[in-house]
């Protein structure tokens, strides 16, 4: 049997994952995960620190060819191995959650042995800060003011100032037209001429008259044929 967990997933994949785990509990310093999981990282992630206690160029070429993030090897090998000089292996540890809910996998807690919240950090550095602070009022209060020497008055020489007498303002004579409009000029009423559509209307007129002579002698001319006509035939007869 292979002493490594197979995790449900290839090699290649498997690789993939465990780097991306490793860099991730260095730079944030814990992580949950699954129980398996949490054991094969734990594994992984105390050969990288013993890798940074080293503290050589191969070592930190190794380091970077696992570790997906510059900053975070820099990280390990600036602050997190040596942080842990006095300790020989046992770096990180695991602890249990329980069953997840959903599939029921068992979950755990990995994390880094020194490592410490946020929360008390925050309350580690407000701690110092207010301290600090309580130093500075207490220098201030041994601090005495020295008493500042009153100011000497001087005393400038006023000079008169001379009277101007105010002449009344001149009256404006100018007053002011008011405007008048100019008168509107009326609109000029253009005449049609009237007798040239008379003469036009008396030009249709007789040409209508002339078309109605034409026509009654066109049709004397039709019944007189007609008739003709019958007259032959019945003398053919």
């Amino acid at each position: 049997m292979p002493s490594a967990r197979k995790l449900g997933r290839r090699a290649d994949q498997r690789r993939a994952m465990m780097r991306g785990m490793v860099t991730l509990l260095l730079d944030k310093g814990r992580i949950e995960t699954t129980l398996a999981r949490a054991k094969e990282l734990k594994r992984i992630a105390d050969k990288m620190i013993t890798i940074g206690k080293k503290n050589t160029l191969a070592a930190k070429r190794a380091a970077m060819a696992y570790i997906t993030k510059e900053e975070v090897v820099k990280k390990l090998f600036d602050q997190i191995a040596p942080s842990f000089e006095n300790r020989n292996g046992g770096y990180t540890r695991v602890l249990k959650l329980g069953p997840r809910r959903g599939d029921g996998a068992e979950t755990a807690i990995i994390e880094l042995v020194n490592y410490t919240p946020k929360d008390k950090k925050d309350k580690k550095d407000k701690a110092k800060k207010d301290d600090k602070k309580n130093d500075k009022k207490d220098d201030k209060k041994e601090v005495k003011k020295e008493p500042k020497e009153p100011k000497k008055e001087e005393t400038k020489e006023v000079k008169p100032v001379k009277e101007v007498k105010e002449e009344p303002a001149e009256e404006a004579t100018e007053v002011k037209k008011p405007r008048t409009r100019a008168p509107r000029k009326p609109k000029e009423t253009v005449e049609e001429p009237v007798k040239e559509v008379e003469e036009v209307e008396v030009v249709e007129a007789i040409e209508t008259i002339e078309t109605v002579e034409t026509i009654e002698e066109v049709e004397e001319t039709v019944e007189e044929a007609a008739e003709e006509i019958e007259e032959i035939n019945e003398t053919n007869e």
